[in-house]
C-alpha cells in the first residue's frame, strides 16, 4: 500500500476529553473518528487492525468447532419478554418501535435469538452438540459513554453461543472454548489472565473472564504469582485465619473520640494499626436491619453478601434508620450492647478471629478499646466471607499469597445451562423420545476492544507499539525524497515490490512530507518495522532498518543493511 493513495490523518494533540492513553493515541493516529457520544467511525488503518483481530478470532473459533452466522441487530421485544429481560435488562437496552407501533431493540447481546433458531432448527439429541458464533457490533446505551472504544455504545463483538443434551458435554465445550481464547490472545500477543468471575446479569453456573493486564483497567483481579489461581476481587475467596480469636488481654474501656468518624483517624488518634479496627455497616434486607463487621482496613464486598441467604435485594440503611435503631450518628457505631433478639450480627471471617479490637461505642464521640468476643458482646450470629482480598491473602488454592492487578475484560465465557432454553421451551428428543431443555454455554470477545486494551498495555511517549499479529502493516518503507530523487524511488519501488512479494504488509511512504513527519507518524501509528530510504545512503548501497521497538536480547538500534540484501535480511528477522 502507498501512503500517498491510502488515507493517513495523524494529528499532535488528542481532544482533551480523551483520558485513557489509548483513546488519545487512536485518536492522535487516526485509527477512529467520533461521530457522538460514544460513537466512533473506524478509519481504514484502524480497520485494518480491527480486521486483523477479526481474523484470529474467526480462525480460532473455526479451529474449535464453531460455526458461524449472523444474526439481526434489530431484535422484537417479543423473544426478550419470554426471558422476563424486557423489563429488567436496564436502561442499556435501546428500545425501539417500528411504524406499526411494534417494540423492537438494538440488540446489546444474542441469547434470545439464538434459543429461538435452536428451539425451531434442533429436534433430537442426534444433532447435538452445535455452536454457533458471529462477529456483529452490538449496542448497549451506555449511561456514560467513555475511553473512546473501550467503553463505546456500538462495539464488535463476537459471540457464540452453545446447545447440549446433557451438562457434561456443555463442560466439555467450555473447555474447548476456553483453550481457543488463550490461543486467541496468545496468537495477539497480549498479557492476559484468565479469572473465575461472578455470572451476574447473564446467569448461569461457571464462568471466567479474560484480561488484558493494564494498569488503566477498571476491574480488579486478585491472582496468584506461584499458581495458576486468579479471579476477580468480587469472587476471590477470603480464607478464615488460621487461628480462633486468642483470649482478652485488655480491658474493654472507652476512648474519646471527639471528630473521629473514621477508622483510619481513629487509628490515627490511639496510634495503632489500623487492623486492630473493627467497623460496622448496617444494612437493610427487607424490612429488617442487619449489621455487617468489617475489619477497619477492609472493604464490603457486595457480591459476596448478596450470594448469603436473604440478601438477594439488600440495601446500605440510611441515616434515619440507623439513628432510629441506634439513636446514636453513624462514624460511632458498634456491636457492644445492641439488641441481639432485634439485630442479626454477621462478622467477616476476619473479624471473628480478631481480639482486644476498637470500634465505635453507640455513643456520640466515644469509641470502645479493647473489645472482645464472648466476654464484651455475644459471638456473631454468622460468620461469612464478605470481603475484598487484600494483596498478601493466603492464596485459595494453597500456594502461595495474593497479588493484586488490574484488567480489562476482553472475553468472557459462561455454562449458562437451562436458563434460556427452559424459558422459551427450547427443548430436544433425547434417546428415550422425551423432551430436555438444552444446556447451554455462551463466550463472548469483545473485538473493538481488545484493539484499544493492546494499546494501554504497548504503547510509548512516542505512540503505539503494535504486536505483530496486530499491526496494520508490519513494516514501513520510510522514502525521504521520493519525488525529488530518481534514485530514492527505483530502490523503493524495488523493495517495496521484492517484499511485498514475499509476503509481507508494506506501506510504502511515498508522501511529500519531511522525514521528521514520516518517523513520527511510522512510530505514533506504530508500525513494527521500518526501513529508510535515503539518496545519502544508496550512494553506498545501504538503507536503514529500525525496529519500533526492541525485543528481548535485540539493542534496538538501527543498523545499516545492504539493499540488495535487504528481503533477505528482513525475511530471516520476520520469519516470512
Amino acid at each position: 500500500m502507498r501512503a500517498s493513495q491510502f488515507f493517513i490523518s495523524t494529528t499532535k494533540e488528542a481532544p482533551s476529553e480523551a483520558e485513557l492513553v489509548s483513546h488519545k493515541l487512536m485518536l492522535r493516529a487516526g485509527l477512529i473518528k467520533r461521530l457522538g457520544s460514544g460513537l466512533y467511525t473506524w478509519m481504514p488503518l484502524g480497520l485494518r487492525v480491527l480486521r486483523r483481530v477479526e481474523a484470529v478470532v474467526r480462525e480460532e473459533m473455526n479451529r474449535a468447532g464453531a460455526i458461524e452466522l449472523l444474526m439481526p441487530a434489530v431484535q422484537p421485544a417479543e423473544l426478550w419478554e419470554e426471558t422476563g429481560r424486557w423489563a429488567v435488562f436496564g436502561p442499556q437496552m435501546l428500545k425501539i418501535k417500528d411504524r406499526h407501533q411494534r417494540d423492537f431493540c438494538f440488540g446489546p447481546t444474542h441469547e434470545e435469538v439464538i434459543t429461538d433458531v435452536a428451539r425451531r432448527e434442533i429436534k433430537s439429541y442426534r444433532q447435538l452438540p452445535l455452536n454457533f458464533y458471529q462477529i456483529q457490533m452490538k449496542f448497549r446505551d451506555e449511561i456514560r459513554p467513555r475511553f473512546g472504544v473501550m467503553r463505546a455504545r456500538e462495539f464488535l463483538m463476537k459471540d457464540a453461543y452453545s446447545f447440549h443434551a446433557g451438562r457434561d458435554s456443555l463442560a466439555e465445550t467450555y473447555q474447548v472454548m476456553y483453550d481457543a481464547y488463550t490461543r486467541i490472545f496468545n496468537r495477539l500477543g497480549l498479557t492476559f489472565r484468565a479469572v473465575t468471575a461472578d455470572t451476574g446479569a447473564i446467569g448461569g453456573s461457571a464462568s471466567h473472564e479474560f484480561h488484558v493486564l493494564a494498569d488503566s483497567g477498571e476491574d480488579l483481579i486478585a491472582y496468584c504469582p506461584d499458581s495458576d489461581y486468579a479471579a476477580n476481587v468480587e469472587l476471590a475467596e477470603a480464607l478464615a485465619p488460621a487461628a480462633a480469636h486468642a483470649a482478652p488481654q485488655e480491658t474493654m474501656r472507652e476512648v474519646d473520640t471527639p471528630k473521629q468518624t473514621t477508622c483510619e483517624d481513629v487509628a490515627a488518634l490511639l496510634d495503632i494499626p489500623l487492623a486492630r479496627t473493627v467497623k460496622l455497616i448496617a444494612v437493610m434486607a427487607g424490612e429488617r436491619m442487619i449489621v455487617l463487621l468489617l475489619r477497619g482496613d477492609h472493604m464490603l464486598n457486595e457480591v459476596k453478601l448478596g450470594k448469603l441467604e436473604g440478601f438477594a435485594d439488600f440495601r446500605l440503611a440510611n441515616e434515619a434508620e440507623i439513628r432510629a435503631v441506634f439513636d446514636c450518628p453513624p462514624g460511632f457505631l458498634g456491636p457492644v450492647g445492641i439488641d441481639r433478639s432485634r439485630i442479626k450480627v454477621i462478622a467477616d471471617r476476619t473479624v471473628a478471629a480478631m481480639s482486644d479490637f476498637v470500634c465505635g461505642a453507640n455513643k456520640p464521640k466515644f469509641h470502645l478499646a479493647g473489645v472482645n468476643f464472648g466476654r464484651d458482646l455475644q459471638e456473631p450470629d454468622n460468620v461469612a466471607d464478605i470481603r475484598n482480598v487484600v494483596t498478601g491473602d493466603p492464596s485459595p488454592d494453597g500456594r502461595g499469597v495474593l497479588q493484586l492487578c488490574r484488567g480489562i475484560e476482553v472475553g468472557h465465557v459462561f455454562q449458562l445451562g437451562s436458563k434460556y432454553s427452559q424459558a422459551m421451551n427450547a427443548t430436544y428428543l433425547d434417546e428415550a423420545g422425551k423432551a430436555q431443555a438444552m444446556e447451554m454455554g455462551c463466550y463472548g470477545i469483545g473485538v473493538s476492544r481488545i484493539v484499544a486494551s493492546a494499546i494501554e498495555q504497548y504503547h510509548d511517549d512516542r505512540g503505539i507499539i503494535w504486536p505483530k499479529s496486530m499491526a496494520p502493516f508490519l513494516l514501513v518503507i520510510v522514502a525521504i525524497g521520493y519525488g525529488k530523487s530518481e534514485m530514492v524511488k527505483t530502490a523503493a519501488e524495488s523493495l517495496y515490490a521484492e517484499l511485498t512479494a514475499a509476503g509481507f504488509e508494506v506501506l510504502l511512504d511515498d508522501r511529500d512530507e519531511r522525514p521528521g513527519v514520516m518517523f513520527a507518524d511510522a512510530e505514533l501509528i506504530g508500525i513494527p518495522h521500518r526501513v529508510t530510504v535515503g539518496e545519502r545512503g544508496l550512494k553506498d548501497g545501504i538503507v536503514e532498518y529500525q525496529p519500533r521497538f526492541a525485543a528481548p536480547g535485540q539493542s534496538g538500534e538501527a543498523q545499516q543493511i545492504a539493499l540488495a540484501g535487504a528481503t533477505e535480511f528482513l525475511t530471516g528477522l520476520l520469519g516470512h
